[in-house]
């Protein structure tokens, strides 16, 4: 079976933020006396991609790009001219697809009025606020340096800007919450009329505040019925549901993530960005992830010292990697991506599909691999069964 090129992304690390959350296991930095150097790094970002171009040429070539995420850290720390210039640089360098979607993220607290039109000028046609609570005092819990308040006026300010494609990140299970407070948070989610919202769980991540030092969490029967009552009211406010965290209005799906989910390919530049490319002539996939640190990735400048790895993953590796992502999304995927999306024949899979099927984990559709409601329930289960 060969292996065909997926639609191609391209994600952008941005990697500061005014204060580190203490849940947040992603590589960001909380501000320092010194203003990180922003224009600079902006530069780096660009000879990164260079490098990648030079070095991924043939699996590059003729594939434009599907979207662009400004993941962090905070990436609205970068004025909107910042973020035009780099875009700009972005699409002398590849071809972008024709409505490309483009996200920015951004924290409620970092915000100013006015500046969403700049965004927006810049090219920047997605925003996604990282809300997770309108209440202060689990807002306080989390150490997020907004206020409820705050989160509704920054969400405002955007939609006057001219913004529609806006998603809002909640979480659940925080910190003495309840049934009533989680449901209250989703409330006032769907009263500012967002186009797509992120629901997810609080975990306790390693190498966390959080992790060293516990807070009392909801237990697993009171969290999964925070996730059943908050699907419920999402569904009945029109946002529907298409992976495990994600629910959208018509039309208003993530499609950065569901190229992650449907193991697209995409490029990673920035510190600690990761990438996944596949090259359609080798039969290679292979996975690239640079340096964590800032400055050494900033010293790094574009050359081979900005790679903290870069692997080929092989073919018992595969299966687990492609449902890890796949089953995520409630339709699942056709059947037939597997093979096109790894060049392992299906027969690779079939007998862990089998069982997983006859244990009642996935639908019995030889048209679609996704899962049943009991396997949405035991999805690590589910996954962990396709490893080698």
């Amino acid at each position: 079976m060969s292996l065909l090129a997926p639609p191609l992304s391209l994600y952008i690390h941005m990697p500061w933020c005014v204060k580190k959350c203490p849940y947040c296991d992603f590589n960001s930095h909380g501000l320092r006396d010194e203003p990180p150097p922003y224009a600079a790094y902006v530069e780096h970002l660009l000879a990164d991609l260079d490098a990648d171009r030079r070095d991924f040429a043939a699996a590059l070539a003729g594939r434009p790009i599907l979207s662009i995420f400004f993941g962090g850290g905070t990436p609205s720390l970068f004025s909107p001219e910042l973020i035009a210039r780099l875009l700009d640089g972005v699409r002398e360098r590849l071809p972008l697809a024709d409505g490309a979607e483009i996200t920015l993220e951004t924290n409620p607290g970092t915000v100013e009025h006015g500046r969403f039109d700049g965004y927006l000028a810049a090219g920047v046609n997605r925003i996604s606020f990282g809300v997770q609570s309108f209440d202060d005092g689990s807002l306080k819990r989390l150490g997020r340096i907004h206020s409820a308040g705050e989160a509704e006026a920054a969400v405002k300010s955007a939609q006057d800007a001219g913004y529609r494609n806006i998603n809002l990140d909640l979480m659940y299970a925080l910190p003495q919450q309840t049934l009533a407070g989680a449901l209250a948070d989703v409330e006032r989610a769907v009263a500012l009329r967002p186009s797509h919202i992120s629901h997810y769980q609080l975990t306790l991540e390693p190498n966390t505040a959080f992790a060293a030092n516990p807070p009392p969490l909801p237990d697993d029967d009171h969290a999964w019925a925070m996730q059943e009552a908050c699907e419920a009211r999402l569904a009945h406010a029109g946002y529907g549901q298409y992976e495990i965290s994600a629910y959208a209005q018509p039309g208003y799906r993530c499609a950065h993530n569901l190229n992650y989910w449907r193991f697209g390919d995409y490029l990673g530049i920035g510190a600690g960005a990761h990438g996944k490319l596949s090259d359609p002539h080798s039969g290679d996939i292979r996975r690239r992830w640079k340096t964590r640190l800032p400055r050494r990735y900033q010293d790094a400048a574009g050359s081979p010292a900005r790679i903290g790895g870069d692997q080929l993953v092989s073919a018992g590796e595969l299966p687990f990697e492609y449902m890890l992502n796949a089953l995520r999304l409630v339709d699942g995927v056709p059947s037939s991506d597997f093979a096109e999306r790894t060049g392992l024949p299906t027969e690779r899979i079939d007998a862990a599909v089998d069982a997983a099927r006859a244990r009642g984990w996935l639908e019995r559709d030889p048209a679609r691999l996704h899962t049943t409601a009991l396997g949405q329930r035991f999805l690590n289960d589910v996954i962990a069964s396709f490893l080698d």
